[in-house]
């Protein structure tokens, strides 16, 4: 047995007095290409890490729900006859998966659970949508529901919009179900429609290198939700100017279309807009590349993707734009860009393995000392979504 899922084990039955019945792992994602885009019914290029969240747990019979979570040593209890916010950040996303699925007509039974991760948290890596997921399976699980993989996805989804608050779009909790091992995913957000896209980088020399710049943010007290406004807005107008009462979201809109009227526009909403309409392309153009294995053009459609989440949609931050320019900037990095929603958290450089030593010299140091952050490198994998494991 793994290590972690010994830990996680011999802490559920040092705190409960028993063996757990259960064990689920849902991991974290990264996202190579489409930010913004998935709540903009759009396309966008993740895939699942090789960091994820461990859930041990086994059913009660009452209706308490008893929390633990290992990494922050902190407890949480509450009820299934009253699902209340609580003070505790981490206990809400359990809180809101366990309400929505009561609100869907499930009938639940009181669980003891606990849990641990390795994803790094507030770095753009879903850490919050692989927790609600792992509880998603195991509450599937645990109550002999037998749920689909795409009705758990939509519910933890739901559980972050409507008890966390967070109007995030269906990407991270669909990823961290239907990862793929040595695969990238194709996603449409409109119909969920998905294709595997081969991503075995070692054969060709390069590395995906993921860097936490050290500099954390909150989607709920960031611009997350203000920057979905802006696109709903741009919607709107632009349904109203080209006429076309079929357009639902700015994916309906061409370059073309939006280039003709772009300077009618509010400037914000039009760089918003304009963000959107372009990482749509970007996305198609990356699939077409990696599967033509023209890394090259990938590695700029990176580079490119980065630039307009710094200038159009202004998500960027200080230091993650000089992250990104001291990356470009290395010999054997074919492209760098941030990566998540933005406002901090993680950039991703495909890399040369052989460059990997010259990476760390010219970036992560000099990063570090000019910005007084500690950055984390790390180099994942695609790995399969989420599952049971045997105990």
């Amino acid at each position: 047995m793994d290590s972690r899922i010994e830990r996680v084990c011999e802490t559920f039955k040092n705190r409960f007095g028993h063996e757990p019945t259960h064990v689920v792992r849902a991991p974290g994602r990264v996202n190579l290409i489409g930010e913004h885009t998935d709540y903009n019914q759009g396309f966008v290029l993740p895939m699942a890490i090789d960091r994820d969240i461990l859930v041990a747990a086994s059913p009660r019979e009452d209706k308490a729900v008893s929390l633990y979570a290992m990494q922050y040593g902190t407890s949480s209890l509450f009820s299934l006859d009253l699902v209340r916010h609580s003070r505790s950040n981490w206990s809400n996303y359990v809180r809101g998966t366990v309400a929505v699925f009561m609100g869907s007509g499930h009938s639940l039974k009181g669980f003891n659970a606990v849990f641990e991760g390795n994803i790094p948290q507030g770095g753009g890596l879903s850490s919050s949508a692989a927790l609600e997921v792992a509880f998603s399976l195991l509450l599937s699980e645990l109550n002999d529901l037998s749920i689909d993989r795409l009705v758990l996805a939509q519910l933890a989804r739901r559980a972050e919009n409507e008890f966390v608050g967070v109007q995030c779009g269906i990407m991270d909790q669909f990823v961290s179900l239907f990862g793929k091992k040595d695969s990238a995913i194709f996603l449409d957000c409109r119909d969920l429609s998905h294709k595997n896209i081969p991503l075995v980088l070692d054969r060709y020399g390069l590395k995906l290198v993921l860097v936490d710049s050290g500099v954390k943010r909150g989607l709920i007290e960031s611009a997350y939700n203000a920057r979905r406004l802006e696109c709903e807005q741009g919607v709107a107008l632009l349904r109203t100017k080209l006429g076309r009462k079929e357009i639902k979201s700015l994916r309906d809109v061409s370059s073309a279309e939006f280039t003709s009227l772009a300077e009618s526009l509010p400037e914000t909403i039009c760089k918003r807009s304009w963000h959107v309409i372009s990482e749509n392309e970007r996305v198609k153009e990356a699939v077409d590349a990696l599967e033509k294995g023209d890394f090259g053009t990938f590695g700029l459609l990176l580079n490119h993707s980065h630039e307009s989440m710094r200038d159009d949609f202004e998500a960027s931050c200080p230091e993650i734009d000089l992250f990104v320019q001291l990356a470009q900037g290395v010999p054997g990095v074919l492209g760098s860009r941030m990566t998540g929603a933005g406002f901090g958290g993680c950039t991703i450089s495909l890399v040369k393995a052989n460059s990997l030593d010259l990476f760390r010299s010219r970036v992560i140091d000099p990063y570090q000392r000019r910005t007084g952050h500690r950055a984390e490198m790390m180099i994942f994998s695609a790995v399969d979504g989420a599952s049971s494991l045997p105990l």
